[in-house]
């Protein structure tokens, strides 16, 4: 006797096979598809998978699937030239296999099927995209990004090695992929809604990754444009209210208690990085620079990734050897120290401190903000060595106000 749950799922199955029929139905109806699969056929076939996976289990959906296989090659053959395509026929195996799914896993299923049905019904927008809008420039840079992210990134080892024990393998290698990430980011924003608007909108969600790189990268961009530091300036500086962010969420993650203290100086730190920022963006105010990228142009620069990479790996040495070499007498030069290198990483450090007893909740705040303004050193050099002085003479003052306002609010 079939019960409720069992129904629910068959429904399951027959509404992502109705769902993606009705789409190859459509298609059929327009001539652009002239696959025999439609609505019917799309829905018989989901409701196989998981009548076949009710029954016996997935050795009679495999012989159901081997026996479609076989009627879509033998269609395919008589039909190859009329429509050389195999997307429906694809297609048609994939909801075979969702109806199945369905049986033990309907969310999924619903979920397979929904995304199916969209990219068989953009099949036009994705071809124009592929063709007309994607340089080799860009797709090579695609292509390098995924190989690096997807094959070199798991296969790097990830333990400490060298002097210090503070160089990571896996560390190092995610960065550059955050590096050339934030670059695509930043391209395709570019694309889309020009400088002024595309770089703040790409920095700031960017920024929550590292805002130090973030701030790295964009300066590197705005020497090559001159002209334009004025645009790249405000996205360096949309991006730290995510470091900000970040910032509290690793105090509230060690402890809650231990973010009360500091929500004077969060809180006005955020207000005066966003009215700066805006200042800078000025929209009220005609752009008067920055080229947009163009159709041709690469992703990112490889290069770039590799030398900021080794710029702030090397930051990462330098704070190792401080701190070997001055001890940890001092908790706020410690603090200072490895802010140079990560800020987070350092105020996550000072606050395990005050969860083992050694150091009260109101003596966290000074090391905190002493962990960001070894930080703001960080991303101001950065912005000085990489943008040079007409990039940094925007990005600089910013950072300082910033930073004052943060522990202006110890007082408030």
């Amino acid at each position: 006797m079939l019960d409720t749950m069992n129904v629910s799922h068959g429904a399951v199955a027959l509404g992502v096979g109705m769902l993606v029929g009705l789409e190859r139905e459509r298609k059929k109806g327009r001539n652009e598809d002239h696959a025999a699969a439609g609505l019917r056929t799309f829905a018989i076939t989901a409701l196989l998978g998981y009548v076949s996976m009710l029954l016996a289990g997935p050795v009679l959906v495999g012989v159901a699937s081997i026996g479609l296989v076989l009627m879509l090659c033998m269609h395919y053959r008589k039909h190859a030239d009329k429509d050389p395509e195999v997307t429906s026929e694809i297609a048609l195996l994939l909801v075979l296999t969702l109806g199945a799914l369905s049986l033990s896993e309907p969310e999924l299923a619903t979920a397979v099927g929904v995304v199916l049905t969209v990219l068989l019904a953009l099949q036009r927008e994705l071809h124009h995209f592929v063709l007309q809008q994607l340089s080799e420039e860009e797709v090579r840079d695609g292509l390098m990004l995924l190989t690096i992210a997807l094959v070199v990134l798991p296969l790097t080892p990830n333990r400490f090695l060298g002097p210090y024990g503070v160089v990571n393998p896996r560390t190092i290698c995610t960065l550059a992929v955050l590096l050339m990430t934030v670059g695509a980011l930043g391209h395709i924003a570019m694309r889309l809604m020009g400088p002024r608007y595309g770089l703040p909108m790409s920095a700031i969600a960017s920024g929550f990754a590292s805002s130090s790189a973030t701030i790295a990268l964009l300066a590197h961009e705005a020497r090559g444009q001159q002209a334009a530091a004025r645009s790249f300036a405000p996205a360096a500086v949309l991006s730290t209210p995510a470091s900000i962010t970040q910032f509290a969420l690793v105090l509230a993650i060690v402890d809650r208690r231990l973010l009360k203290p500091f929500v004077p100086s969060i809180g006005l730190g955020a207000l005066i990085t966003v009215v700066y920022g805006v200042l800078l963006l000025a929209p009220w105010r005609a752009t008067s620079g920055g080229s947009p990228a163009h159709r041709g142009d690469g992703a990112f620069s490889l290069w770039t990734a590799l030398i900021i990479t080794v710029a702030l790996t090397c930051i990462a040495l330098f704070s190792a050897f401080l701190l070997q070499h001055l001890g940890h007498n001092g908790v706020n030069i410690a603090a200072f120290v490895s802010g140079m290198g990560d800020a987070h990483a350092a105020i996550a450090s000072v606050a395990s401190l005050v969860i083992v007893g050694r150091l009260s909740v109101e003596s966290l705040v000074i090391p905190g903000l002493l962990a960001l303004s070894g930080n703001t050193l960080t991303k101001c050099i950065l912005a000085l060595t990489n943008g040079g002085f007409s990039f940094a003479r925007y990005l600089v003052p910013g950072q300082l106000i910033i930073l004052g306002a943060m522990w202006l609010g110890l007082v408030i």
